[in-house]
């Protein structure tokens, strides 16, 4: 009797573990998490990136691409390689528009990081464009119709910070600079509450406030139209 109860006990153990085998690999094949996967990333005070560690033709994990009043394919935007890089090689950028809509917003975002209020750096360069060029950052994004820019275009000449407020774009601080494009510069904001501050290079150049936009939100990168530029040491310091 001993002996038999043992012989059912190893069985039902044996059928057990087959049975949460088959569920593991069920769920894997579904698509759901397993242990071995990343846990969800929880929402950054502080981040950067160099993107060196991002395989060329990809995107850094956790940002997407979209498009502000969008006709037409969306952009695209991919690591690519840049010997002249201002660190490593690797750089994020917009390659082609792939559409020929001039008041489309390309933009490359994340909203892994949670930012309200500190300091958002980037480096860039503008490659290409002939309706547009250069770009900038967004913050404080709600979606990709809602949110803050700053951005350089030096065809124009001119330094800007705007809001997109359901894909309608306002200036909210400008000035005429003249940089030239095909070089790395640098461009940083910094946000408290409804102030900002907008820098090229070091040299602060804008500021203003606004209240529009008072809760947190995504960071990323913008261009307009046909504006090709590469990104590079993208950084976000939100402050607590």
């Amino acid at each position: 009797m001993l002996r038999r109860r043992r012989e059912v006990t190893l069985a039902t153990l044996f059928a057990a573990s087959v049975l949460i085998a088959a569920l593991g690999f069920a769920g894997a094949q579904s698509g759901e998490a397993t242990a071995y996967e990343p846990s969800t990333v929880s929402k950054a005070a502080k981040a950067s990136w160099n993107f060196d560690d991002v395989p060329v033709g990809k995107l850094p994990p956790g940002w997407k691409v979209e498009a502000t009043n969008r006709k037409g394919p969306l952009a695209t935007w991919k690591v690519i390689v840049d010997k002249t890089a201002p660190s490593g090689d690797h750089v994020l950028a917009m390659t082609s528009p792939n559409h020929t809509f001039g008041g489309t917003f390309n933009i490359c975002w994340t909203d892994d990081v949670s930012f309200l209020d500190g300091k958002i750096q980037v480096r860039f360069k503008a490659v290409k464009g002939e309706e547009d060029q250069g770009g900038g950052v967004i913050w404080r994004v709600q979606d990709k119709d809602n949110y803050y820019i700053a951005r350089f275009n030096p065809l124009e000449n001119n330094f800007r910070i705007y809001y997109v407020r359901d894909g309608a774009r306002k200036t909210l601080a400008s000035t005429r600079i003249a940089l030239p494009a095909g070089k790395w510069h640098t461009l940083r904001i910094e946000q408290h509450g409804n102030k900002f501050k907008g820098y090229l290079n070091g040299k602060k150049l804008l500021k203003g406030t606004d209240n529009l936009f008072t809760k947190p939100g995504g960071v990323g990168l913008w261009t307009k139209a046909d504006a090709v530029t590469s990104f590079d040491d993208f950084s976000v310091k939100a402050r607590k």
